[in-house]
């Protein structure tokens, strides 16, 4: 018979291992590998390397603008405009550059211009989304809420109710950037691995990234710690509209066209792609690594359901407005930690 542990003598060196290991952190991580599990054995062409770089092209602009949302989040707000934004930045971008295009212009010198125009347009957007709710002390949904409305109106009044199409000799000229891929690995994934790297380093290793957080978790006791609490959520905004506006950068190409319909549900899926990754909706707590994993998540459950009959591919939005209660319910068994 085996003898009993002595009383007060150290726990297994298996279970302290186990112990120390971050379960809530990987959570993301081990759904995202039982994600590639199943959707192997629903289909053979699901793991092959064109099916899986195409999703990751699919999560870049959702995963970019997720990104942004970590470091709003995080802070304790949430932006329900970010569709409605990117689909005003897009139809304001081929304008400006449809625009510069027709004073004979080179298209490199038109495409350069419009990017510079559509950084500091999202910036601005954010920046007032920011100024809104702190400085007019109004909820974060109401502001946002009322801008996703104000930009929708917006790009449909550019349109003049149609479609804003870019220059054909422009589109041509800019196409690679979406199209295009740079040692076998499409440039959408690189760009959304650099402003990921970008977004892990600065709300991981940067003063800014402590008082985010600090902000989350109690804003008032980070005003007493001398943290300039407007400053810091307003600059969180501008860090997402940055983020609307790379991705819109990358999406323009993709098209070559903006409407009214552009960017419908992508706040959704954002907010999903967050949430997903263990970020706690009521702030405070995140990483970016688990929006990352979030984002290519969702891409990866559209890709079953158009690989599988199961379930209607029109049902996607279902299946991730089901998959947000659900993070958000984990989250609330587990006291928002």
């Amino acid at each position: 018979m085996a003898r009993p542990e002595a009383v007060g003598s150290p726990a297994p060196l298996w279970r302290q291992r186990l112990g120390r290991i971050p379960w809530q952190q990987l959570t993301p991580l081990l759904g995202l590998v039982l994600l590639l599990i199943v959707g192997s054995l629903i289909h053979p062409a699901f793991l092959t390397t064109t099916n899986l770089f195409n999703v990751l092209t699919r999560s870049a602009f959702i995963g970019i603008i997720a990104v942004g949302g970590t470091f709003v989040i995080i802070a304790g707000g949430i932006d329900l405009s970010v569709g409605s934004m990117a689909a005003f930045l897009a139809g304001a971008m081929i304008l400006v550059m449809n625009v510069l295009s027709g004073n004979d212009l080179a298209p490199l010198t038109v495409v350069l211009m419009g990017v510079g125009m559509v950084l500091v347009a999202g910036l601005l957007a954010g920046a007032a989304n920011g100024i809104a709710i702190t400085r007019g002390r109004i909820e974060a949904f109401i502001v946002t809420l009322g801008t996703l409305g104000i930009f929708r109106s917006l790009v449909i009044y550019l349109a003049d109710g149609g479609t804003i199409s870019l220059d054909f000799t422009v589109r041509g000229f800019y196409r690679p950037v979406f199209f295009g891929s740079f040692l076998g690995v499409p440039i959408p994934v690189w760009a959304f691995a650099a402003v990921a790297i970008i977004g892990a380093i600065v709300l991981h290793r940067t003063r800014f990234g402590r008082y985010v957080r600090a902000i989350g978790s109690n804003q008032e006791v980070a005003r007493y710690a001398s943290v300039r609490v407007e400053r810091i959520r307003t600059l969180t905004y501008v860090i997402q509209g940055v983020c609307v506006a790379i991705a819109v950068i990358l999406y323009v190409p993709r098209l070559g066209s903006a409407s009214g319909s552009t960017g419908i549900l992508w706040e959704l899926e954002a907010i999903a792609a967050v949430i997903i990754g263990g970020t706690a909706l009521k702030g405070g707590y995140g990483h970016v690594w688990g929006t990352v994993v979030g984002a290519i998540m969702l891409s990866l459950i559209g890709n079953v359901l158009n690989l599988t009959a199961a379930i209607s591919e029109y049902l996607n939005g279902a299946v991730q407005g089901l998959i947000i209660i659900g993070a958000v319910f984990l989250q609330r068994g587990r006291g928002g930690r």
